[in-house]
């Protein structure tokens, strides 16, 4: 995939939350463009709950 303005969340981490989700074989077959925006918005979702947990760790 093509980073635009330098992506913020690495592809491995991407890759990562879309196994636990369920849709890396997608990702895999077909490439991030046949995510459906409801699973982007999953992996968004997920990314951000991951960020904060680890801010909240930092602030321990």
């Amino acid at each position: 995939m093509a980073r635009r303005n330098g992506g913020i969340m690495s592809e491995n981490l991407k890759a990562e939350i879309a196994k636990e989700l369920g849709v890396y074989d997608t990702v895999k077959n077909e490439g991030w463009g046949s995510v459906s925006s409801r699973d982007c918005g999953r992996i968004v979702q997920k990314a951000i709950e991951i960020a904060e947990r680890s801010m909240a760790n930092q602030q321990k």
